[in-house]
């Protein structure tokens, strides 16, 4: 592989980029200076001087006056889900793909707790998010009242902050605040509680450092010593992408990321390592078992990562950067740690020897997979949508086999365009993901890659789609099981299934449930192939249809994704070869 010549020079930076909506201080309110006007009214009036546009809201009885109010602002618009759920995922994809906080509204009770798991899911992979929830009045808490829940207490470990409102006065403080807190740092969701009562009411209307020269002299001179040095990246990197790209080309070093940091280096870039970690490629584990170095960017050493956390880079000096002070040390102890943005350096290094033996391990462990006559392998569904789309899509997926299998047969050229649930794994992200990508960008290609059991989790939001007329494509890999469980069960329960099977028991050969019935009654075209040969036109055909379209692929039960690296392993422990066809 041809190295880049790189710079004598050096220069680093660690400046806040994360990007925020900046507040519309000369927005025009409604109102009069005197007039009075609803909580719910006011809460809507903070959206506006945010900057917000879009919402996705699911009305009930303790949350109707909000709704009420968006109906007043010329300014918001709300895209209705199918589910509380299905919202919160929306708003997580809208975030996850512009940058921006996304927001999302629900009613009382079970509105509310329908909003955990996308909570869970933003706090873990530092989602951006403001979550507002209807409450019964204040005089009812506390006596069960219908559809009471705590859910300030429910969500406490699970939001950066949260806010149950007793005073109508504290509203446009608590959005501002919560804002604030949502984008700064390290992003994650904030959740804001109101009481109906407060809602129907009438009245008037901190930074990371930089880092120092002490440490930057540090790094410097363990990178000038090391001669097997690794760039693992996370997604604390996406806003820094630029940064990170001209790091590697002046330095040389290889760049590994995790599933969440796809899309923050080119995935087809030579000094890409791509993806490491359970399902990633052999090279990459390879080259973090081999290093003398390893330079940590916005990650957390997750155990989908490192498995066996004493053994994963013991031969390497570990430098962590990490806006998050709380992640420094937490799973690995670093050698030099930076409570700082992830930025880069520029030296002059050469590393050819360390990238001859990481290509000879590319050369011999490719990612690969095999056709059984005319089944349509799904690594090869996904590596033809990115042949036929030049990388230039944004993709959101569901959670496990067909995540991993996008995560690396797609190649994504920059940050934001992968959208998945990394820490959290919550099965029916990816429906709702792609509504909100799309409403976040409007005209760009979105495509759902989804699995079948995944989909089923969120299948209303179809109705969304249609009604929003949003051009999402939906590129189902259906194997009519929970195929990472069935994964599983071949390796290490000897193919005893176990509630893994997702069809109809009583007739096998059909395909059930009939997906194409779901999209014909949300007047969505689809089609459904079961051949390898049909695969080509019928994604051109899905590219090329304009507005919403459903492709549901059947794919073998069988295929395994590989390379794996069992829980808790090393990567001595590798697996790369097999299937659901071989007997273990």
């Amino acid at each position: 592989m041809p190295l880049r010549k790189p710079s004598s020079t050096m220069a680093a930076t660690a400046k806040e980029v994360t990007p925020t909506i900046s507040p519309s201080s000369d927005l025009v309110s409604r109102y009069a200076p005197e007039e009075s006007r609803k909580g719910a009214d006011i809460i809507v009036e903070a959206l506006e001087r945010e900057g917000v546009k879009h919402v996705f809201a699911y009305p009930g009885e303790a949350s109707v006056e909000i709704h009420q109010a968006l109906t007043r602002s010329n300014v918001i618009r709300n895209v209705l889900p199918r589910h509380e759920q299905g919202g919160v995922f929306a708003a997580e994809g809208y975030a996850r793909s512009s940058g921006l906080p996304g927001v999302c509204i629900a009613t009382s009770g079970p509105g509310a707790t329908n909003l955990v798991s996308g909570l869970a899911d933003a706090m873990i992979d530092s989602i951006p998010l403001v979550a507002i929830t209807g409450q019964v009045p204040r005089r009812m808490i506390g006596t069960d009242a219908f559809q009471e829940t705590l859910i300030v207490e429910v969500t406490r470990s699970i939001t950066k902050h949260n806010y149950l409102v007793l005073d109508i006065d504290d509203i446009p403080r608590i959005v501002s605040e919560a804002f604030f807190l949502a984008t700064s740092g390290r992003p994650g969701p904030v959740l804001i509680d109101v009481p109906k009562d407060i809602q129907e009411q009438l009245a008037m209307s901190r930074l990371p450092k930089e880092p120092s020269e002490a440490h930057l002299e540090q790094i410097v001179r363990l990178i000038f010593e090391s001669k097997k040095p690794v760039l693992y990246v996370g997604g604390g990197c996406l806003n820094s992408g630029e940064e990170l790209k001209r790091f590697a080309e002046l330095t040389g070093i290889p760049v590994t990321c995790t599933l969440m940091g796809l899309g923050s280096f080119p995935t087809s870039d030579p000094l890409s390592l791509q993806m490491l970690g359970m399902y990633g490629t052999v090279y990459a584990n390879y080259a973090v078992d081999k290093s003398d170095l390893l330079l940590s960017f916005g990650v957390r050493f997750d155990d989908h990562v490192t498995g066996k956390l004493e053994a994963f880079a013991s031969r390497a000096k570990i430098v962590h950067i990490d806006v998050d002070s709380a992640e420094i040390g937490k799973n690995k102890q670093p050698h030099v740690s930076v409570h700082s943005d992830s930025k880069g350096a520029k030296l002059e290094l050469d590393y050819t020897a360390w990238w001859e033996e990481l290509i000879e391990q590319k050369v011999k462990y490719p990612l690969t997979y095999k056709t059984f006559g005319e089944a349509i392998p799904p690594q090869y569904a996904v590596q033809l949508l990115y042949e036929l789309t030049d990388g230039n899509v944004i993709i959101s997926t569901g959670v496990l086999q067909h995540q991993m299998w996008a995560a690396q047969f797609y190649k994504y050229k920059r940050p934001r365009q992968w959208l998945t649930s990394g820490g959290f794994g919550a099965m029916g992200f990816g429906l709702p993901a792609a509504i909100g990508a799309a409403v976040a960008n409007p005209g760009a290609v979105v495509v759902d890659i989804d699995g079948d059991g995944s989909f089923m989790m969120n299948v209303q939001e179809l109705a969304t789609i249609r009604v929003e007329n949003l051009p999402i494509k939906i590129l189902l890999l259906n194997n009519q099981h929970l195929g990472m469980v069935v994964q599983w069960e071949d390796r290490f329960c000897k193919a005893n299934r176990a509630d893994s099977y997702l069809g109809n028991p009583s007739n096998k050969s059909e395909v059930f449930p009939n997906m194409l019935k779901f999209a014909e009654a949300c007047e969505i075209p689809a089609a459904r192939i079961t051949k390898k040969e049909d695969l080509r036109e019928a994604i051109c055909k899905t590219l090329e249809t304009s507005g919403p379209y459903f492709l549901d692929v059947i794919i073998p039960h069988q295929e395994h994704v590989l390379p794996i690296i069992p829980t808790g392993g090393t990567f001595k422990d590798v697996i790369t070869e097999g299937d659901g066809r071989t007997k273990y």
